[in-house]
């Protein structure tokens, strides 16, 4: 049921932010929605790896936290595996790689506008909301964890629990 939960929230919530506000601001069907080019064709591989990041880190919150990306059902362990060994804040990560990739196959400004502004109301969740309640839940453990993974660029080697 877990599992089921976090890919309706994966479906409904980064759905509406990657698919539906984005070909909002362009009129669904307007100008450019349509037309190909060498950077529109750059979006598909963007897309596929910003739904399979989401879905990979899906799994993870429902298999390994116990939980889901939802923050009324949130994990219930520590999610440092997967994704989350390389950044903090895969899903985020994924997300805004989707945003990109509507951006180039759009080609809109307002798309690349929205696209800085998720970005920072990202941040800005995250440093306000997230990581504050996760310090409070998981403590020392989340600490370590933090200080040891970015929070939004990739490291190249990955985490292991107990590593600086």
């Amino acid at each position: 049921m877990t599992l089921l939960k976090s890919f309706l929230f994966i479906l409904i919530v980064p759905g509406t932010v990657t698919v539906l506000i984005p070909w909002a601001l362009v009129g669904y069907f307007g100008p450019g929605v349509l037309q190909f080019g060498p950077l529109s064709l750059l979006a598909i591989p963007l897309w596929a790896l910003g739904a399979a990041g989401l879905l990979w880190c899906a799994w993870d919150f429902a298999e390994k936290g116990e939980g889901t990306p939802a923050p009324i059902d949130a994990p219930k362990k520590l999610v440092v595996s997967g994704l989350y060994r390389y950044v903090r804040n895969p899903m985020y990560v994924f997300v805004l790689t989707i945003l990109l990739g509507q951006f180039l196959w759009l080609g809109s400004r307002w798309v690349f506008a929205y696209t800085l502004f998720m970005f920072t109301a990202f941040h800005l969740f995250i440093t306000n909301y997230e990581e504050p309640n996760l310090k409070r839940l998981f403590g020392a453990q989340f600490e370590q964890y933090a200080s040891a993974v970015p929070r939004w660029l990739p490291r190249f080697k990955p985490y292991r629990t107990g590593q600086h």
